[in-house]
């Protein structure tokens, strides 16, 4: 059944219909614009760090920034580079991609350089500017742990900089979940310099983003036979053999980790996890608080393991101090809560309250408590409140909201002005959690599904959804259909900005890039015109108050990932809790420059008559359209024909 939805610039709806549909998100992206130097400063009228007094007729100069991976060649990707007095106040901040920054016309003093980049550690320099009209400074980034050993670094170094080059570009597109354009690079590295054990490695990589673990098994054992100490082979293959539920093969590659890097945080991780899987709790409290002392804050995440392990060999009362501080400092991990409630719960009658056997006899019982099950919150089946917690952001970074909101909306109007719509397929996974926090058997759908935006003389937008059943597919489950996606991120869009308070958190990282953490909130005196829920077909609207985060590139200003929440519950309707979270990716025209930034998946978690939800969208074979080519064209490849008012595709 085809379902077809028409919204005016003034009521655009992510709309959300009970009965015929509960709304949910995803959108249309921000496009591509680099950010820029602040420029010259005005001297006589905007004082700058070390200004005032006669500072103000001093001639000003320059501070020339080169900045290097570990070999000496330029950074290659984004860093964004940030100048600061002594104090740590910001004075200019740009970002850069070729590893040299000029900033221009600054007050003679001496100032801190701080740059950060995806794929190393962040870096603090001082430069002294007060004496030369042009200062230079060389800022040269380390690898964090985890990265480059020794041993593969000194093998890159040997090779010639185009062959460098390549497999640098290699590791970015994998970070960029480009798989297609990695092995693109690794290949050509590969013709010009045969059996470097990186490369195997590499293709290793590239293999377990599709998923073929032989393969990417097969290539990392290649990279072995290539340099015996390739930590991260190592690791990579420890952690495959703990997904396979293979402990001793796991013990084995984590050990020989461990003697190829004894301060990595991560192979003795390993060790642990492979420790407790073989029953050796000793062990594992061992390894586990040797990784945690090696990874400070980054093994945090070991905490859990750690206070399983404390709780199996009788520790019970050290595991709910860890878990309870874990879960204070996490409270998005509902595995980590979990267990927290299940160490809490009373000692099943009749049980041992001392030894390994026994506390584990008593978490079984207790985990099918049902009086602790039954008061399970929000939290334990759908991600938090999103102002429960600020996800963290590097220090010494600020934003520049105006700008940020700016340039994203800019891009917006320039997708919709080139771009009128887009087909893709449509995967739906649809299950139920009951009161105990059990989730139902998935119920999955499959769909053709199109959207049409198209901007109206009258200043209206018309937006348009059709979905076609593909197959056999059932339809939506619980006859509850998610419809009207194409909403969410036109919050940045200038028409509807202003509609919400914005403040940008700092700078963060999201899906291996940098990318500025914008917080927004619907404003009370403004109008809810971007997101309502309609009872049944024919049923009344009610608009509905949203709040959000949002990732934006730092280098393009796309959209990255969004996340948004209810403001309030709606008794009205007995709409207790929305939650939804997208992320989204880059989708390519066939001709053209134009990239557009799409939903890959779409999670959403509601609470609705009682009734919970979890639902999770995916996205594939995008089609996409312009405006200037009108005629039929038949629905992505393997589905039904959609609806006639299509595009020829570019």
């Amino acid at each position: 059944m085809d379902t077809r939805t028409e919204w005016p610039l003034l009521r655009i709806l992510t709309y959300c219909s009970i009965l015929l549909g509960i709304g949910c998100a995803l959108g249309f992206p921000a496009g591509v614009c680099g950010q820029q130097d602040s420029g010259p400063l005005n001297i006589l009228n905007n004082r700058g760090p070390g200004e005032g007094g006669l500072n103000n007729i001093v001639e000003t100069g320059n501070v020339e920034v080169y900045i290097q991976q570990p070999s000496g060649a330029p950074v290659e990707g984004v860093a964004v580079v940030t100048l600061m007095n002594l104090s740590g106040q910001v004075y200019r901040q740009t970002t850069t991609k070729t590893g040299f920054v000029s900033f221009n016309n600054v007050a003679p003093t001496e100032y801190k350089i701080q740059v950060v980049s995806p794929a190393y550690e962040r870096a603090v320099k001082q430069v002294d500017a007060s004496r030369k009209s042009s200062a230079k400074v060389t800022i040269v980034l380390t690898v964090p742990e985890g990265g480059l050993d020794v041993a593969t670094a000194n093998s890159l170094a040997a090779l010639k900089p185009k062959a460098q080059k390549e497999v640098v570009k290699a590791m970015e597109a994998l970070r960029d979940n480009k798989p297609d354009v990695a092995r693109g690079h690794l290949e050509s590295v590969n013709r010009m310099a045969p059996n470097q054990a990186e490369v195997r490695y590499l293709f290793g990589v590239y293999s377990s983003e599709l998923k073929d673990w032989t393969k990417a098994k097969e290539y990392w054992t290649q990279t072995l036979a290539l340099n015996p100490r390739h930590v991260r082979a190592l690791v990579s293959l420890a952690e495959t053999s703990i997904q396979e539920k293979k402990p001793s093969e796991a013990m084995e590659y984590s050990t020989r980790a461990v003697e190829a890097d004894a301060a990595s945080w991560r192979a003795h991780a390993l060790r642990a996890e492979a420790s407790l899987l073989l029953g050796e709790r000793d062990e594992c409290v061992k390894e586990a608080e040797r990784a945690m002392e090696l990874g400070r804050g980054q093994a945090a995440i070991l905490q859990p393991l750690l206070a399983r392990a404390l709780a199996e060999r009788g520790d019970k009362e050290r595991a709910l101090a860890l878990l309870e501080g874990y879960v204070r400092d996490h409270p998005t991990d509902v595995a980590a809560k979990k267990d927290l409630e299940i160490l809490r719960a009373p000692p099943v009658a009749g049980a041992s309250g001392s030894g390994s056997a026994a506390t584990r006899e008593d978490l079984n019982a207790a985990a099918l408590n049902e009086t602790v099950l039954a008061t399970m919150g929000r939290s334990t089946w759908m991600p938090p409140d999103i102002d429960e917690s600020i996800p963290p952001v590097e220090t010494g970074a600020t934003c520049q909201l105006d700008e940020i909101v700016r340039n994203a909306g800019a891009r917006m109007q320039e997708l919709i002005r080139n771009v009128d719509r887009f087909a893709a397929t449509e995967a739906v996974t649809h299950e139920t959690i009951n009161k105990k926090g059990l989730a139902s058997d998935a119920e999955t759908a499959k769909f053709d599904y199109m959207v049409s935006i198209e901007a109206l003389r009258s200043g209206f937008l018309n937006v348009e959804e059709y979905r076609t059943i593909r197959y056999s597919s059932p339809g939506f489950p619980a006859s509850v259909m998610t419809n009207g996606l194409p909403a969410m991120v036109l919050a940045f869009h200038p028409r509807f900005a202003n509609n919400y308070e914005m403040s940008c958190e700092g700078l963060a990282r999201s899906s291996g890039q940098l990318a500025w953490q914008v917080h927004f909130l619907q404003r009370r005196d403004r109008p809810n015109e971007l997101r309502s829920y309609k009872l049944g077909g024919d049923g009344p609207s009610y608009a509905v108050a949203v709040k959000g985060r949002a990732w934006l590139s730092a280098e393009s200003y796309q959209i990255l990932r969004m996340e948004t929440d209810l403001v309030a519950p709606m008794p009205e309707i007995r709409l207790a809790a929305d939650h939804i979270a997208v992320e989204y990716g880059p989708v390519h025209f066939k001709s053209g420059a134009l990239d557009m930034w799409l939903p890959q998946t779409a999670d959403v978690f509601y609470q609705w008559r009682g009734q919970r939800v979890h639902r999770r969208h995916s996205f594939s074979h995008y089609l996409l359209f312009s405006v200037d080519d009108k005629q039929r064209i038949s629905a992505p490849k393997g589905g039904r024909e959609l609806p006639p008012e299509s595009d020829k595709p570019r």
